[in-house]
């Protein structure tokens, strides 16, 4: 078990910042994900903190240690990396208890653990084959039993499950949350996938050119973005925005081009100027609200997505099962005020005004 702090770290290749004044906490057990898109800094951390990388400045502390200095080995810490690096000549067993033949543990004591960790990732049957033999599903599973049995004080996952199928990801997601579950071990997990990141975590630290633009819950990432950035990132699909403003109006209402949106819970007219954005489970289509034309249907299992246009803005709807409306279909569109998230058109930054 440990505690895991990044203190303003700085990584510069050359005259290029990829990682700039970073702060994190991970507390004793937490499983916190980095989320961004590619050449964020994310897996750039990942690496600082396994002491592949060397720091450019700030401080690593595993459990209050500062270990700038320390080799990977000596930092009690596992990795599971993209591509899996099994020995390709070593069997499911040999690879799993490597770790420990290195480190010249007794030769029952391999066996046990790695039987252990085998029958925890049901990998009982596959013990003979090698990595050639395997899906990548299994090499997934043998890549992070060759990380349990050593039975680090914080897991590393850089990205782990890019190379799986869209089911096989699903699957092995819920094998790794269980895992956590019944480890408890500190857990630090790479993706630019934000379903992964919402189903999986702790906290979320969300990246944007190597800063750190919001670091929460799912919940509050979801539903309380620090940034439009932050709103855009996360959620399928991206939340809406429109550039609209404030008027009084039988009631305080917040008006993008043609349509007019009742803010009941808003008492004064604001002084800034401020963009509004909505989630798609907010936005009702059917007999009351303002006038729209479908322009999109798009069927995505238990939901269909339809996007709908008017003179001045553009709002996705999440409708329940299959939907019957055809493109050109007029409608009326509903927003919910408590779904309203209003952000200073200066800055970006999420107000709350309501």
């Amino acid at each position: 078990m440990a505690t895991l702090e990044l203190i303003d770290i700085t990584k510069k290749f050359g005259a290029v910042t990829a990682v700039d004044g970073f702060h994190l906490k991970v507390e004793d057990g937490e499983f916190v994900t980095l989320l961004g898109p590619s050449g964020c800094g994310k897996s750039t951390i990942l690496n600082m903190i396994a002491g592949l990388e060397d720091v450019t400045a700030g401080a690593i502390q595993i459990n209050g240690k500062t270990v700038n200095a320390l080799g990977p080995f000596e930092r009690d810490v596992a990795m599971v990396f993209q591509n899996y690096a099994l020995y390709p000549h070593m069997t499911v067993e040999e690879n799993i208890g490597f770790s420990l033949r290195l480190r010249k543990r007794p030769k029952s004591e391999v066996q046990e653990k790695v039987q252990r960790v085998a029958e925890m990732l049901e990998l009982e049957k596959l013990m003979q084959r090698l990595p050639r033999e395997l899906s990548g599903g299994q090499q997934q599973r043998v890549a992070i039993g060759r990380a349990v049995i050593r039975e680090p004080s914080i897991f590393l996952f850089d990205e782990p499950f890019s190379n799986l199928d869209a089911a096989l990801r699903i699957k092995t997601r819920g094998e790794i949350k269980e895992l956590h579950q019944r480890l408890g071990v500190t857990s630090v997990f790479v993706t630019h996938d934000q379903e992964e990141a919402l189903s999986l975590s702790d906290r979320i630290a969300v990246l944007q050119a190597g800063r750190l633009e919001q670091y929460g819950s799912p919940e509050e990432v979801y539903l309380r973005p620090a940034t439009k950035y932050v709103a855009r990132f996360i959620g399928t699909p991206q939340m809406d925005f429109f550039s609209g403003e404030f008027i009084d109006k039988e009631g305080l209402r917040y008006k993008v081009g043609e349509a007019e949106i009742p803010v009941p819970t808003l008492t004064r007219l604001p002084e800034a100027a401020f963009d509004a954005g909505v989630r798609a489970e907010f936005v009702s289509l059917g007999q009351k609200g303002f006038d729209a034309t479908v322009r999109l249907v798009q069927p995505v299992g238990p939901f269909t997505y339809v996007t709908v246009d008017w003179q001045g803005g553009s709002v996705t709807a999440r409708v329940n099962g299959v939907s019957h409306l055809k493109p050109k279909e007029h409608i009326k569109v509903d927003i919910d005020p408590q779904g309203l998230l209003f952000f200073d058109r200066a800055t970006s930054m999420r107000i709350d005004i309501l």
